[in-house]
């Protein structure tokens, strides 16, 4: 992100700093960051890399992570498992799609509408006939921005830590965590 400095009082309120707690993040003084917001000082470049990032690891530090917004029961189904049952489970769970796990990896996915156009076209009678491909696997500490643009192209994603599924996360998920 390009950074204006005329732009720091509004980024530092944003972010809910004052302006002691910039300064002493950024190793200047306070007396600097407000000559800076009120227009009466343009500062040496050296300080403003200062404020910027200490603007920057601020942010990464508050930016929500993965693991917090996944669903951590994780309910799946295995390729050998039966449409019947999988629809069986949906149904029990109130959810439309399902990630297929075999040996704790990802290996297809399964939703309605795989199941539906099976039933339609006679396709068979486990989920391996008929998964869609691996939704994406994460890591427990990726940003929630990064979760988001997935979100815009998979129905789900699953979110690991040291190659442990740790839950799911959708757009239902992502909604109710940002918009509580």
């Amino acid at each position: 992100m390009v950074l204006d400095i005329k732009e720091i009082k509004d980024i530092r309120k944003k972010l809910g700093l004052t302006q002691a707690q910039l300064s002493k993040r950024a190793g200047v003084s306070q007396s600097l960051i407000a000559k800076v917001e009120a227009g009466r000082l343009d500062p040496t470049y050296s300080n403003a890399v200062k404020l910027f990032n200490a603007i920057n690891e601020f942010e990464k530090k508050t930016e929500i992570k993965a693991e917090e917004i996944i669903t951590p029961k994780l309910i799946t189904v295995t390729p050998d498992s039966t449409i019947k049952g999988t629809i069986n489970k949906m149904k029990k769970f109130e959810i439309s799609q399902l990630p297929v796990i075999q040996d704790n990896k990802a290996i297809g996915s399964i939703s309605e509408s795989n199941i539906l156009d099976a039933l339609i076209e006679n396709k068979g009678e486990l989920v391996q006939d008929i998964m869609g491909s691996p939704p994406p696997v994460v890591s427990h500490d990726t940003s929630v921005s990064i979760v988001s643009h997935l979100l815009k192209f998979f129905p789900m994603v699953l979110v690991s830590k040291k190659g442990k599924m740790l839950g799911v996360s959708t757009k239902a998920d992502l909604l109710s965590k940002m918009y509580h």
